[in-house]
Order: C-alpha cells, then structure tokens, then sequence
C-alpha cells in the first residue's frame, strides 16, 4: 500500500452523487473520468440500497475486547476488535478481514500529551453507570464483565471506510507536466481505520450513543404495531445524505465534534482514572461495552427469530 485516502471526500460516493448512468455511443470518445463515473453509478446504487435495506451498524462480528498486557508473549495492552463485517451511513461494506488492535496504553499518553491532558480531563465522569447499555450495566460485576468503574474517562470505539491507493502503472502525466515516466494508481482497495475518541459534554440526559429508532416490538397490538411500521417508513427519509444532495451528512448523537459522520459506532470504553489533574489510571479494569451499537441482523437470523 502506497498510500491512505483518510480524507471523506476522497470517496467520490461522500459527494452523493446524483444517479447519472453513463451512456455510450459507437465512436464517443472516452477519458479515465468516463469510466470513474460508471463506476461510481454502480458503486452508489449498491450502496443506496444496502443503506435503507440494513442500515448503518453492525452486520457480522466486530466484537471489541480489552485485552490486558502480556510479558510473556510481549503483546501490550490493548484494545481488540475481531474480524467483521459493517454497513456504513453512505451504505459502504466495511470489513476487517483480521483481527486488529488498538494500544490502549499509547492511545492514552497521546492524548496526555497532546494538550496535557485536557479534554481527558472533560471527558472523565464520576458516575458512568447511566453511559452504559442496559445489558452492560446488569451484567457489570458478575464476571461477565468488570464492575464499573467508580470515575472513569468515556471513550468511543468508531470503524471508518477508508480506500489505499495501491499498484502503480505507468500513464500520461497530468496536469501542467510533461514527462515520459509518470504513474498513477491503477487499484483502489477498500480498508478500514479504528478510531477511539473521547467523549466529553455527557450531561443532562445526553448520552452521546446511537438511537436504537423505534421500538415496534413494544406494541403489543398488531394493528397499532402495523400503523407504526407504515409510519416509521414513511418518516424514514434521512435529512441529509440524499443522492444529488449537497451539504454532507449531519453527525448523529454517537458522533463527537470533528469526527466523519459516516463512522460506524462500535463500543464504548470505560477507562477508570483517578481525580488527579490531568486524571492518570488508576489501574483498575477496563470496561468494553459491544451493546450500545445498532445490530444490523441478517435475514436468516430474523427468520428464526419469528420462528420462520
């Protein structure tokens, strides 16, 4: 890999492209954006659908762990997210063919350093329990998971799609060049970044997770569960993030300020710290919650489900 395309606009399906089919004729001349465009028709139908049809979240896998330090094998501490498969809010696959990691001790000395530890500091909370899912907070303590932490900094685990240039072939230079031995990419691959971000501003009643949208199966009356289905979809039509749109996404509650709306939320972590200023760890144990995120459930499972 030569080389990483972390900007969001990179990705020409950020742009909402309207769906504008390239249409040829015998002897149209043709150019490398021809092909792009066709390309791109293609790639945003797919993921149109895929966006409305699943939604963002979780698709297969993607389980997060923390795993402690181990000198015996010097692996270090570290945050895990194992092999899987995601959808994001543009409707674009975002698989992690391996395991892959995140050092939870590096992570947490860059952001001491990067501002002395500020915004670890506003992002640190003495009472964590209400940040955490349901199934989370009952499970805390019975083994299943550590108990919680009695001050902790809130952090948020994010997998983002991201597109490496590789393989370079030789072309026509471009641009105001003239030269015999330009290249250029000739393969884009589709990858993935891990981002664990702070969250600070989690008060008064805001979370800062995803929203799980309606609870339909709560209504116990098929007519009135059958009402709000029909008006759910009805209402369904995102405000941004349209095809021929402008404008980009708006980020969603589980998004922090400067972070890619299109990120898929994946865990909270819980790191406990001390009340020092900046807050250092007090090396108790961490606590990983996988239940806050949206579960995109595949059809087979949905079958069984209902019984199917």
């Amino acid at each position: 890999m030569s080389a990483v395309q972390r900007l969001p606009n990179a990705d020409p399906l950020y742009a909402q492209p309207s769906p504008d089919r390239p249409h040829y004729t015998t002897g149209m001349l043709l150019d490398a954006q021809d092909f792009l465009d066709e390309q791109t028709y293609h790639r945003s139908r797919l993921a149109r659908a895929l966006a409305f049809v699943s939604g963002g979240g979780t698709l297969a896998g993607l389980r997060v762990e923390h795993r402690q330090a181990d000198a015996a094998t010097d692996r270090a501490e570290e945050i895990r997210v194992s092999p899987g498969l995601a959808v994001d809010r543009l409707g674009r696959l975002i698989e992690v063919p391996r395991p892959a990691c995140l050092r939870l001790g590096a992570w947490y000395a860059a952001r001491l350093a990067e501002d002395g530890g500020d915004l670890l500091r506003r992002s640190a909370y003495d009472t964590v329990a209400p940040f955490l899912s349901a199934r989370a907070a009952a499970a805390a303590g019975t083994g299943e998971f550590p108990v919680v932490p009695v001050r902790a900094a809130v952090a948020d685990l994010y997998l983002r799609f991201i597109a490496c240039e590789r393989g370079l072939t030789p072309s026509f230079a471009s641009g105001p060049f003239d030269a015999l031995d330009a290249v250029s990419t000739s393969r884009l691959r589709d990858a993935y970044e891990l981002r664990l971000e702070l969250r600070e501003g989690l008060e008064g009643g805001f979370l800062g997770l995803p929203s799980p949208g309606p609870d339909l199966a709560a209504i116990g009356d098929p007519e009135a569960r059958r009402t709000a289905l029909q008006d759910a979809i009805l209402d369904g039509w995102p405000a941004t993030g349209r095809s021929g749109g402008t404008g980009g996404l708006d980020p969603l509650d589980e998004h922090p300020r400067d972070l890619d709306p299109s990120a898929v939320f994946l865990a909270r972590v819980l790191v406990p710290v001390t009340a020092d200023l900046p807050p250092q760890r007090d090396g108790s144990a961490v606590l990983v919650d996988n239940w806050s995120r949206r579960f995109a459930p595949g059809l087979g499972l949905l079958s069984r489900w209902i019984g199917a």
